[in-house]
């Protein structure tokens, strides 16, 4: 479809984003379109060859780094003159003294409670309505829905399983006697509870006994000699037992416990960026709209299910009486935060004076901080009047500096006072990795979160290190020397730059969100590692996850590990290459086939269907959440080994084809879903599925959004 435009001073807007910002964005602020659209285009005069000279800088970096590989690829590799050599072209930036970080109003979900995070698209109302409603998720329902209570032999019912009831009841009271204990008795042992004098009385029979630490009762609803909840805190982290006799829960349980409800999601991500198909100014509206409904409060989505129509809107927040007998509220939903694209992309919804394209960065920079006037002015997401900007894909400390000009010009145009806006470094490239430090210099009166990325830059570590060699097998980055050194240096730069209690240390996402046994028994490994929040894909597993912050504590972790080795810059510049090349036919193939399966299974929804993030079935069957970054690196991992000959494009197109027919087969119940078999040829996604490995050294940093975009836009033409 046509794009049609508004010529507005020197931009050509197209008409839908120009209405939206009319006459839904700015509507009840003090900035009219007028003021809007001059302060941005002298702002986008300004900003805009910056952007295109730090693309530049990449590409050159990048062909400097390929034509030292290529010409000491006779010698035994020399980590001690690759360093010098990365110094010398300004790859590696000299760190400089230490430092603390300055942010100032940041709210306590960030600062001093440490949590899950969920990472939502925010194309999809219904999902980020569930994703902030995750604040207060249901134990029971959590416990009984997943795998962690196993499957009972003896189910008598279809509906409702009570020996399983059974199981997620005494796993209830297992974490309440684990985190808040009685004196002198098990919870699973209670009839009854009360509040007398402001503390909590649990009552067997006649007999009446109290917690061990009383300083967990918080509060309670309802009549204190008959409660409706009761609320306790650990670890700085809420959690409320409701008592109710009626419901269907409490029937199998002696004391009328209906359920236990956890503080889970604590902060989500409303995602522009990796989880979603947005590649026109239709898209990136829908995108807009949904955060604007956020931060305004107002979002609402309706749906069907099963024959009944549903509304969904925000929760609201959570009354109690506290200890001492005043009427108190605790926050209903997940503190948003917002993702905005990285510098490389552009996007036709904004055209500039020479016809090219906005960068899109740039532009979701303006837009997004826009709507959160809105939450400045009613604080119903942000109390403190922080808007929270998670930033992707930066590459070293002059893009980082960058993104604070950004947001001092967006600043500037909206009135708001200067470091309101706050910013999340990803760190998931190379050249940030090792340069973490200074990329925090440029922003510590902004940054508010580092979170290591492990996909990207992975996928960025192949297609920097291109023409050193081939890489090791995917599954084998997971133990590589640079992984470790990684995610330990995220870490240590963050404690050393004064992190703890004031801002975010974050560990990646949870990929099999079936696995919930799985999850809990591995992913306290992310807290033992110092991460005060770590991804989880949906509020289910931001339920479970919480349990894992009641059991560490993670600024005592923090505590420790801020006095261990820190992580050598050796290690991270250690480059993945195989060292030995003698792998059979049958093991190339495998791993071939095992990521030409999930890529095709991942762009097939992204270009047909618009679907950005999704779970898609892997070799095995097993569902993985899959997003551009797992794409990068099996697109970056075929091309290298095709460029080191390890394969060829003639086996990979063969791979290609037969598992494009095991992706339709098990795509075979979507009604929306169409063939990529039937036709390889006059399959679009198909086509963009091969230029991924078949482009890929040429792609820039070897990202996938260019070729998605491209082909999403031909698809929707059609």
């Amino acid at each position: 479809m046509q794009e049609e435009y508004i010529k507005i001073n020197n931009l050509k807007v197209s008409k839908k984003l120009s209405k939206f910002v009319s006459d839904e964005l700015l509507m009840n602020t003090d900035i009219t379109a007028e003021k809007f659209w001059l302060g941005f285009e002298k702002a986008l005069n300004e900003l805009v060859p910056k952007n295109k000279k730090l693309i530049k800088l990449r590409e050159d970096l990048q062909k400097k780094i390929d034509d030292w590989h290529i010409n000491n690829k006779d010698k035994e590799f020399d980590l001690s003159e690759y360093k010098k050599f990365l110094l010398e072209i300004g790859y590696l930036k000299i760190e400089g003294t230490d430092f603390q970080i300055e942010t100032k109003n940041i709210d306590s979900e960030i600062a001093n409670i440490a949590g899950p995070q969920l990472v939502v698209p925010v194309m999809n109302a219904r999902y980020a309505l569930n994703a902030a409603n995750a604040r207060w998720m249901s134990l029971y329902d959590s416990l009984y829905g997943t795998d962690i209570i196993e499957q009972s032999e003896d189910s008598v019912s279809e509906r409702y399983d009570p020996l399983r009831g059974e199981m997620v009841i005494k796993y209830g009271r297992d974490f309440l006697d684990k985190y808040f204990p009685l004196a002198g008795l098990s919870w699973k042992q209670i009839t009854s509870l009360a509040v007398k004098s402001g503390k909590l009385k649990v009552l067997k029979g006649a007999d009446i006994f109290n917690l061990k630490n009383e300083n967990k009762f918080i509060g309670h609803r309802g009549e204190s000699d008959n409660p409706s909840a009761i609320i306790l805190k650990n670890n700085n982290l809420h959690i409320e037992i409701l008592k109710d006799s009626r419901a269907f829960a409490a029937q199998q349980d002696h004391a009328g416990i209906s359920d236990i409800i956890l503080e889970s999601a604590l902060t989500t991500i409303c995602d522009n960026e990796d989880s979603v198909a947005a590649v026109d100014a239709e898209d990136k509206v829908i995108c807009y709209r949904n955060w604007l409904g956020l931060m305004k409060g107002d979002l609402k989505s309706k749906f069907e299910k099963e024959g009944k129509l549903f509304e969904r809107k925000l929760n609201p927040n959570r009354s109690y009486i506290s200890k001492d007998g005043k009427g108190l509220k605790l926050h209903g939903r997940s503190l948003l935060l917002v993702r905005n694209v990285g510098h490389l992309m552009t996007n036709s919804a904004v055209l500039l004076k020479d016809d090219s394209e906005i960068p899109e960065g740039i532009m979701d920079a303006f837009i997004t901080t826009a709507a959160a006037l809105h939450d400045i002015k009613n604080k119903n997401n942000s109390r403190t009047g922080s808007v929270y900007i998670v930033k992707p894909k930066m590459h070293g400390p002059d893009e980082t500096a960058f993104t604070d000009s950004i947001f001092s010009k967006v600043e500037e145009v909206l009135g708001l006072k200067k470091y309101t806006c706050k910013i999340g470094i990803m760190d998931e490239e190379r050249r940030t990795s090792v340069n973490l430090k200074e990329c925090i210099r440029s922003l510590k009166n902004r940054v508010f979160f580092i979170n290591t990325g492990f996909l990207d830059r992975t996928g960025d570590e192949m297609h920097t290190s291109m023409e050193a060699g081939p890489m090791i097998k995917k599954g084998d980055m997971k133990t590589s020397v640079w992984i470790n050194a990684y995610e330990n240096n995220n870490v240590d730069i963050g404690l050393q730059c004064g992190f703890s209690g004031k801002a975010q240390i974050g560990k990646g996402m949870w990929a099999m969100p079936d696995k919930m046994k799985d999850m809990m028994e591995q992913k306290t490994g992310h807290l033992k590692a110092g991460a005060n929040c770590a991804w989880v894909p949906s509020p289910t597993a931001a339920a479970l996850h919480a349990l894992h912050y009641h059991e560490i504590n993670i600024f005592d972790e923090q505590k420790k590990l801020s006095n261990r080795d820190k992580a050598k810059l050796d290690e991270l510049l250690t480059i993945p290459i195989a060292d030995r090349q003698n792998w059979s036919i049958e093991e190339i193939n495998k791993e071939i086939c095992n990521s030409a399966q999930t890529l095709l299974g991942y762009v097939v929804r992204w270009v047909d269907q618009g679907v950005g993030c999704s779970k898609v079935p892997d070799i095995n069957n097993v569902g993985l959440m899959e997003d551009r970054a797992t794409l990068r690196i099996s697109s970056q991992h075929i091309a290298n080994w095709i460029h080191h000959g390890i394969t060829t494009k003639i086996q990979v197109n063969e791979i290609m084809k037969d598992m494009a027919k095991i992706v339709d087969d098990q795509n075979k119940n979507d009604p929306k879903y169409i063939k990529m078999s039937d036709d390889y040829d006059n399959s679009i996604a198909f086509k963009t599925a091969c230029d991924l490995i078949f482009k890929g050294k040429e792609q820039p940093s070897g990202y996938t959004e260019p070729l998605l975009h491209l082909n999403r836009i031909a698809k929707k033409s059609n």
